[in-house]
């Protein structure tokens, strides 16, 4: 028999205790990541546990549904996410396997050596255009092992990846944050385009800066400021111009692949660093080769390009219309339309769906899968050598895949028993504080479900309805929520353990994490603060639908 069952903020009876029981789970995942410096698998198993212990014992959430959320995490982390990391990495060891990838790093090299530069060609630019096209954790997972060949080194390769794998996530996969906004809010999505295009091209700025600064000393930084300053400019002015005056499903995808050319042609025509940059232990950089062949170059890429070309084709509203009609998708039982978030999270009570969807085919991963299997046929390899590819690869994964599927666990728990909505209240007392806090909202969203359009479709309504309270604007603070969120994508435990994983670290998911969480925050106090200017100093600079793309909707 069906079982209503209504979500409660203050399960307690006092907000403070109700916050503090919702966020065991996180500060247990944390605390073993940071403090005891678990394995990722493990603090993700713990912090699986504490999630249902709070769910059942202080939120009192049926266990029919506990289960049901668990079970419907798993089958998005594997299909939605796991899956992704697998076929990138099965991309890139083909690549290896076949010598691509040398021919890669000489095609690089004629480019540039200093690795600044290389930095902000493939975690910046190149990154942005897989998050664009995709996202999940390709935009980490390939451009991680693509430095990691290149011979930057690991921690550094993956905490490098994580902070360019930033600015473009408002706007990743196609638009999808952005769309999570509309759907959840009602109001209009080239509002929320538009002012989302008017935060982050001002964080753009810096995070090329920001980036090699993480790489190298000040002085070092500074010396490469031409090449920096471009790449925040190209990629930020796109942002604005595209996000404000054509739409938001190409933002990221014309931004990084116009900053790449762009950055390919000035750094081979214009302008080079008086010195080359590179790690001490790095060898000498390799003597460039003046017959390295268009077409040698253009086989060597083959796998990348094959990957993107099948990860956008996969993002195409019309072809992607077509693949989901191939998943399965079945109400989760015991859960589907059975959870009722209550007011004052949202306006009214709200039944949350849930579905098992089989997205076997529809996902991006199995485009990625394609593709390498396609990127060995160009290369020449038997069938029976890709397949012991794939299966070394997903052999080594192995335990980061347990990570991330513990961590979807963690969260969807946190999602349908209303923790994160009870953290989210509290964030939301904050009164005129709440543009900063809001922002803040944002990230620990992120940070919990590890996407920013799961983190706009649990708190975008949040956002609205505090916003109209406040008398701020909503168009203002849905995107706040999207904005904050981006910077927490880089401390999400599924980006930690991806990043870990491409870069030969399994394990080391603790470090990483105490390595990013300083850039993170610091990134997000930036981000509050330029939402707290709009919301007091510059409200006219806030989109109200009346001139632009999509004023008609």
């Amino acid at each position: 028999m069906n079982r209503i069952w209504q979500q409660s903020v203050d399960p307690l009876g006092n907000a403070w205790l109700s916050t503090l029981a919702a966020a065991i789970p996180v500060c247990t995942l944390f605390f073993l990541l940071a403090v005891k410096r678990s394995a990722a698998w493990r603090a993700a198993l713990y912090g699986f546990v504490a999630a249902v212990i709070v769910a059942l014992a202080v939120f009192h959430m049926p266990a029919v549904m506990v289960a049901g959320a668990v079970a419907d995490g798993l089958v998005f982390g594997w299909f939605r996410i796991a899956w992704i990391v697998v076929a990138a990495v099965f991309v890139y060891d083909v690549s290896v396997e076949s010598g691509q990838f040398t021919v890669i790093k000489q095609s690089i090299a004629a480019i540039s050596d200093d690795r600044r530069l290389q930095v902000l060609l493939i975690a910046f630019a190149f990154g942005a255009l897989l998050e664009g096209a995709g996202g999940g954790g390709a935009p980490v997972a390939v451009t991680g092992a693509m430095m990691i060949g290149l011979g930057f080194p690991p921690l550094q390769t993956a905490l490098l990846c994580l902070i360019a794998n930033s600015a473009p996530v408002a706007f990743g996969g196609l638009g999808n944050p952005v769309r999570s906004l509309v759907a959840v809010t009602g109001l209009p999505e080239a509002d929320f385009s538009a002012m989302l295009g008017r935060i982050l091209p001002l964080t753009t700025l810096v995070l090329p800066f920001w980036l090699v600064r993480v790489l190298t000393n000040r002085r070092d930084t500074l010396a490469a400021w031409p090449g920096l300053l471009l790449c925040g400019v190209t990629f930020g002015g796109i942002q604005f111009f595209w996000s404000n005056f054509m739409d938001a499903s190409l933002v990221d995808i014309a931004g990084g692949l116009i900053t790449l050319l762009v950055l390919a042609f000035f750094f081979c025509k214009v302008w080079s660093p008086r010195k080359i940059w590179r790690h001490d232990e790095d060898p000498a950089p390799a003597k460039k080769s003046p017959h390295l062949a268009v077409g040698r170059v253009i086989w060597a890429w083959s796998p990348f390009l094959l990957l993107t070309a099948f990860v956008v084709l996969w993002g195409v509203p019309s072809v992607a219309k077509v693949l989901e009609k191939t998943s399965w998708k079945q109400p989760v039982p015991g859960l589907h339309l059975q959870v009722f978030r209550m007011p004052p999270v949202v306006a009214k009570p709200y039944a949350e769906s849930a579905f098992f969807d089989i997205s076997w085919l529809s996902t991006p991963g199995t485009g990625t899968f394609i593709a390498g299997i396609l990127a060995a046929l160009v290369a020449g390899l038997p069938l029976r050598r890709t397949l012991r590819i794939f299966f070394m690869s997903f052999w080594r994964l192995r335990l980061s895949l347990l990570a991330i599927m513990a961590m979807l666990g963690v969260g969807y728990i946190t999602r349908y028993c209303g923790m994160d909505a009870t953290m989210g209240m509290a964030m939301a007392r904050t009164g005129v504080l709440f543009p900063f806090f809001g922002t803040m909202i944002g990230w620990l969203g992120v940070a919990l479900s590890g996407t920013d359009a799961g983190s706009n479709a649990l708190f975008g309504s949040l956002q609205v309805i505090t916003a109209n309270k406040l008398g701020l604007s909503p168009i203002l603070m849905g995107a706040a929520n999207s904005a904050g969120g981006v910077m927490g994508k880089m401390i999400a435990a599924q980006s930690l353990v991806i990043g870990c994983a491409v870069t030969g670290q399994a394990g080391q998911e603790g470090a990483l994490f105490r390595a990013v969480l300083r850039h993170s925050i610091a990134l997000l106090v930036l981000v509050g603060l330029i939402v707290v200017a709009y919301a007091y100093v510059f409200p006219g600079a806030i989109p109200s639908g009346h001139h632009y793309w999509g004023s008609s909707q």
